[in-house]
């Protein structure tokens, strides 16, 4: 009996060997290699007084060894210990000034070897540009002078990044208010000592829901790293390099100087913390400074917020959002909710706004009170300012026109829409810097008008504008509009008095580049060559499909087809990729979205590599759950999902290039848990490939996505909607991919790993690949290639096979 047993024992290690792979990592076809490795365009920022772009090359993928560096996962942040800052960013490698409108560059001299840039501001004179530039034990503080084309190193100076943007620019284009690593703060807490007791959390009776957060606080030990790293000095230097503390030290948020440059708004985090919430919801002290670092005025201390419902425009109670007024000196304002935070309160009032202005010795003055819960403020000057509201129950948002200088300033309506009919979206107000390097809203001289940058959502697909609305009659005269066969996006307005934008314009065939247009001339002159990144493969087949869904939604897809294909090849084997949108209006949800005139850009998550594999794909596929009045769109989550799904290949199938039996679907995060219902609720696919999804909703009971009823409140839409609870029924081969380091709400790497053992469990076709170090959105350039090389063995596997008979 024993040798049984062992012998048994034998089989199942012969079978676990069988399944845990130990793979190194691969490569996908070069075709699709080529492409995944094109180089980043460089990004660009054009100063606010329109005579230079700044162009900043971008580093391309980080390699897998880059990416094993040490990282803190903490109060939902991650950090490299190392240098004090975020531990996953995008550098620029390079900066280069190009002058306008001649077009001479001047490449930036005196940069930091091996440079990783981030954090780049010009000043408010537009005569320097700062920077950080991350080393491997540190971050340090630069400079550029614009006129020399020349960087220098502020010494001596170690910024702590912990909490984003660690620096700002005073008015006078000198000083920068920075936070920096604590001098002298000794070693950091040992991470090996043993525990002292146990963790408790407890809660006294109150309701504190909370939404799934990832990185969380989980020990004593945590809390003293945290406070270890978050730690910082807030500094005054100027360019020349001296410097001065300000305030004591402390978890400091922001460090944010008044427009006139004499005090600085302080936001300090403090103890209790919660194992529960990330730090963005911890304890936070505000106080305004003086440039001496005196205290001039302590205006809150904000208590955790661990009682917010979990509603999607809930609040805190009390005050929250506290800010200068960017038009004047020295005004502070900040906004309190009128309904305890909870928008199911009823409230005519649900949110005030409130001014302070400096010394700040006078009472607080009620600027506006707003029916709907506040979103944002763009100020201008005395006499104006635009304030928007929202409410999420159904979509409405609002802006009003104010007059900032009276108190309880009355309300003018001057936009009343939906958010989600894009087709009468009026556009953004134009925004420009003023003397004090704030942005404020553009009006003419007389502050009639205002400026609007808008997508131009249309049947025919996105036409970006530009148009002059004037206030009072509220009728608007269009700059400019986007004409076919081009996609041109306005970047921002040089000129208001002549009419010159700065543009970014492309084509299908053409790569993104900028452009000076001058509207009233007509004229376009060109500011930037950069070339097509793909031209290895010829140019994309894009063609945007319009139909109909069984119950008469309109929908859209991308249609990409492999270069060389003729019509004559016939039906072809299909990659669906889709991303479901929650909508409360048909009518809505049926609006065309993006450009057909938009050039291609492929990012490392796109499916449209598979054209050079032979392979027709639907990008962008259109997936809307539409719930309209008192109907919520996940109450019938997966007949809509099913039918849209049917209804792209039948359009495909209709064009003769989609073949039915031949199609396997795929999608990221949230488009990860459509293909997985999609294969649980339906048969239309050979194949399905899910990456970084989450699949048993139990594990998300207080809302996911735009669902705002909770488990309790809704357990069958959960129960429902969550292919875990299908698993026996998924037959079609499923591959699953998850980054181990996933750090987004809801989609813990547990969801993928209970997903397979529930598919394996009953004898589901499905193979699970973790990628080490990679979070929600993948960067490594080994972890990409091999993602790419397991997609396309496994659609190769499951769904290109021989094409289907001919009727």
């Amino acid at each position: 009996m024993r040798k049984a047993y062992l012998f048994s024992g034998a089989l199942w290690l012969a079978s676990l060997a069988a399944h845990a792979q130990d793979l190194t990592y691969q490569t996908p076809p070069k075709a699709i290699a080529a492409l995944a490795s094109a180089a980043p365009t460089p990004r660009i920022s054009i100063a606010s007084n329109g005579q230079w772009m700044l162009l900043m090359d971008v580093q391309g993928m980080p390699s897998i060894a880059e990416l094993s560096q040490p990282e803190l996962r903490v109060a939902g942040l991650r950090l490299n210990p190392r240098t004090n800052g975020p531990s996953r960013i995008s550098y620029a490698t390079s900066l280069r000034l190009r002058r306008l409108p001649d077009g001479k560059e001047l490449v930036v001299q005196g940069l930091p070897a091996k440079a990783r840039i981030s954090e780049v501001t010009w000043s408010p004179d537009n005569t320097k540009i700062a920077f950080t530039h991350t080393t491997d034990n540190h971050i340090e503080l630069w400079t550029v002078d614009v006129a020399s084309a020349s960087a220098r190193l502020l010494p001596n100076l170690f910024l702590n990044a912990v909490f984003g943007n660690s620096y700002q620019w005073v008015s006078d284009s000198r000083t920068i208010i920075a936070r920096a690593i604590v001098g002298g703060r000794g070693e950091a807490p040992v991470t090996t000592a043993a525990p002292t007791g146990p963790v408790v959390q407890e809660n006294g009776g109150k309701k504190a829901a909370a939404r799934t957060y990832q990185d969380l606080l989980k020990s004593p030990l945590d809390e003293k790293l945290f406070e270890y790293y978050a730690s910082a000095q807030t500094v005054k230097v100027d360019v020349g390099g001296r410097m001065q503390p300000l305030g004591e030290p402390g978890l400091i948020q922001q460090a944010s100087p008044s427009p006139n440059g004499r005090y600085v708004l302080l936001k300090t985090m403090h103890r209790p913390y919660s194992y529960t919430l990330p730090a963005s919801s911890f304890p936070v002290k505000v106080d305004v400074l003086s440039m001496e670092g005196l205290i001039v005025k302590a205006v809150a201390d904000l208590p955790l917020a661990d009682n917010v419902p979990t509603s999607f425009d809930a609040v805190p109670n009390g005050p929250r959002e506290h800010a200068w007024r960017d038009d004047v000196p020295a005004t502070l304002y900040w906004v309190e909710a009128q309904d305890g935070g909870d928008p199911k309160t009823q409230a005519s009032v649900r949110d005030k706004i409130f001014t302070q202005i400096a010394p700040f010795d006078a009472p607080a003055t009620e600027l506006a009170a707003l029916p709907m819960r506040y979103r944002d403020v763009l100020w201008s000057n005395a006499n104006l300012a635009l304030v928007e509201g929202y409410r999420w129950a159904d979509r409405k948002e609002m802006t009003w026109t104010l007059n900032p200088t009276l108190s309880k300033a009355p309300l003018t309506v001057l936009f009343d829409r939906s958010s989600q009919d894009t087709y009468h979206d009026p556009g953004t107000p134009f925004v420009q810097r003023n003397a004090a390097g704030r942005y404020v809203l553009a009006t003419d001289a007389k502050s009639e008008n205002i400026f609007l940058i808008g997508n131009g959502a249309s049947p025919e697909g996105d036409r970006p504008f530009v148009d002059e609305l004037n206030l009072k009659t509220k009728q608007s005269t269009r700059w400019w509009r986007s004409e076919a066969p081009y996609y041109e996006v306005p970047i921002t307005i040089l000129d208001l008095n002549k009419q010159v934008l700065v543009t970014r314009r492309e084509s299908q065939q053409e790569s993104p580049n900028y452009f000076l247009r001058d509207v009233r001339h007509a004229k376009l002159t060109p500011i930037t060559s950069f070339p097509n990144p793909y031209a290895s493969i010829g140019n994309l087949k894009k063609q945007v499909l319009k139909y109909k869904r069984a119950d008469g939604v309109d929908l859209t897809a991308n249609l990409y087809l492999p270069p060389n294909y003729k019509k004559e090849d016939g039906p072809l084997p299909t990659l669906m990729e889709a991303y479901p949108v929650e909508f409360k209006d048909k009518q809505d949800a049926g609006q065309v979205k993006g450009s057909p005139y938009a050039f291609t850009r492929l990012s490392w998550g796109s499916p449209v590599f598979w054209v050079t594999q032979g392979y027709a794909v639907l990008q962008g596929t259109s997936i809307p759950i539409v719930g309209e009045g008192t109907k919520e769109p996940n109450d019938t989550y997966t007949e809509q999902l099913v039918a849209s799904a049917k209804a792209a290949i039948a359009e495909g199938q209709r064009l003769g290039v989609v073949d039915p039996k031949r199609v396997g679907v795929m999608g990221h995060s949230y488009g990860a848990f459509m293909t997985a219902n999609l294969l649980a609720h339906s048969d239309l696919f050979k194949a399905g490939i899910a990456r970084s999804g989450a699949y048993n909703r139990t594990l998300t009971p207080f809302g996911f996505q735009a669902e705002e009823r909770t488990y309790w409140e809704a357990p069958e839409v959960y129960n429902q909607m969550s292919p875990f609870n299908y698993a026996d029924k998924i037959k079609t081969p499923i591959l699953l991919i998850h980054g181990e380091a996933d750090n987004n709400s809801g989609t813990f790497p547990l969801q993928s790993e209970r997903f397979y053992n529930a598919l394996k469990g009953h004898g589901a076709t499905v193979r699970y690949v973790t990628l080490p170090f990679e979070a929600h959105s993948y960067a490594a350039k080994e972890s990409i290639m091999h993602m790419l090389w397991e997609m396309d063995t496994w659609l190769n596997k499951y769904v290109k096979g021989e094409p289907a008979p001919a009727n």
